[in-house]
């Protein structure tokens, strides 16, 4: 495929590495010729970087399978997972895992990625209700509009809250950028 038919989600092999579309921006400046801008993501490393194709180049297109599985248990080198259809255990690296790792809970379900029949890795869903292990107290006379302050989840994640979030509390968190979104109701 060429690289105008990116679209955000795909995954894509690129320098022997599969990487996600995060992002891309199709543009033609002025008199030069057409581009496309792409903020990729090495499903390898983890790793973002931000590419800029010509877009003619031809780009080779890799094919994800996901499967619905439940994580079960960590082992200290290793996570182990179960298909909640067929029952079929897998595990998958720390290394493969990254920071998604910490966002890990016992009965959780996720999607796992596999290519070619190895497991990559997990998609985390958009929100995660999680609970402030730590954090400074109010200080008074803070508003809202205030700056943020640094708080300790309870599975190890520092996750910047508004001043008015208390210890204790949940709070709806963005496990992608560990980006607080809101109290939980």
């Amino acid at each position: 495929m060429q690289a105008n038919d990116l679209r955000r989600g795909m995954v894509i092999l690129w320098n022997g590495d599969l990487c996600k579309v995060l992002e891309f921006h199709h543009h033609t400046p002025g008199n030069l010729r057409a581009m496309v801008q792409a903020k990729l993501r090495n499903l390898r490393t983890g790793n973002q970087f931000e590419h800029r194709f010509r877009s003619q180049d031809e780009i080779e297109q890799a094919f994800i399978n996901q499967h619905e599985m439940e994580y079960m248990y960590s082992d200290g080198h290793a996570h182990h997972f179960m298909n909640t259809e067929t029952y079929e255990q897998v595990e998958i690296s720390d290394e493969d895992l990254g920071d998604s790792a910490a966002w890990l809970q016992p009965g959780v379900k996720l999607q796992v990625q596999f290519y070619e029949g190895r497991p990559l890795g997990v998609e985390l869903p958009k929100t995660v209700k999680a609970k402030i292990a730590e954090t400074q107290p109010m200080m008074r006379g803070a508003t809202a509009s205030a700056s943020y302050k640094p708080a300790t989840l309870e599975n190890g994640v520092v996750v910047q809250v508004p001043p008015f979030v208390t210890q204790g509390e949940e709070i709806i968190v963005d496990p992608s950028d560990n980006r607080y979104i809101e109290r939980a109701k």
